[in-house]
């Protein structure tokens, strides 16, 4: 025993100066809230890890899930540009009424050119347009006239007053025309025109009150409102309105005017 006390380690230890054992203590103490802190965290940190590990799997699994629908809603979205004119594939922004109405618009200017020529002296023929229309504008329906004149299509903008007045005519009368032969034969019977006459030129009258008649001769009633003196010596039948201060006067006439 002596010779083991002896030892140069113990005899080290000896000369050491007495233990703290009170700050020892205090260390002890310390260090096993430490432990204590980061064993709660570590528990922590493995339920967020499982519980991401779940959320991770349900997250592949709604994405799997949602791969066929976002396939299903490109192309319903492609579908709806193209059907609304905005997709960049429907390169003339044509909405699908716009292509349908074309297709029976063609039919009505073919039904209204019939007539145009006539009352144009054989000058303007119209002409279905589904030319791109400027700043990303809606196209489909656009009408421009043919000028027999100048062999250039021009704008229907750039008709006169009175050119106006009897193209917009042709075209009301072509689509009568195309109703009719599409309601089973049903016809349109009555027709009503509302001034417009006073904007045309003698020859002019004359050729569209021609086809007017010619209207009349096919058991269609045709009536016209206006202010022009030579209509009065056209029509036979007329209403005359006369105002006054009691009112208004209605007379049936029946003879053309002088």
């Amino acid at each position: 025993m002596t010779a083991r006390l002896a030892e140069p380690e113990l005899q080290a230890a000896i000369d050491q100066p007495p233990a703290d054992l009170e700050h020892a203590v205090t260390e002890l103490n310390t260090a096993t809230a430490t432990h204590s802190r980061t064993a709660a965290l570590a528990t922590q940190a493995a339920d967020r890890t499982t519980a991401l590990a779940t959320l991770t799997a349900q997250l592949d699994t709604h994405i799997q899930r949602l791969e066929p629908l976002e396939d299903t809603y490109r192309t319903v979205d492609h579908l709806h540009g193209l059907i609304s004119g905005g997709s960049p594939s429907n390169q003339l922004r044509m909405q699908l009424e716009s292509y349908v109405l074309a297709a029976r618009l063609e039919d009505v200017v073919d039904a209204a050119n019939t007539r145009l020529s006539r009352m144009s002296h054989h000058r303007f023929t119209l002409v279905h347009s589904d030319d791109r229309a400027a700043r990303g504008a809606k196209s489909g329906l656009d009408l421009k006239v043919l000028d027999a004149w100048s062999g250039h299509k021009r704008h229907t903008d750039t008709l006169s007053g009175g050119e106006s007045f009897y193209v917009s005519l042709a075209l009301a009368l072509g689509l009568a025309d195309i109703v009719t032969a599409e309601a089973g034969g049903q016809a349109l019977d009555t027709l009503f025109i509302d001034e417009g006459f006073g904007t045309l030129d003698e020859d002019t009258l004359h050729q569209v009150l021609d086809i007017l008649d010619s209207l009349r001769a096919h058991d269609r009633t045709v009536g016209l409102i206006s202010h022009v003196p030579e209509l009065r010596r056209r029509i036979t039948q007329r209403l005359h309105i006369s105002k006054n201060l009691d009112g208004s006067t209605l007379t049936h006439l029946t003879e053309a005017a002088e």
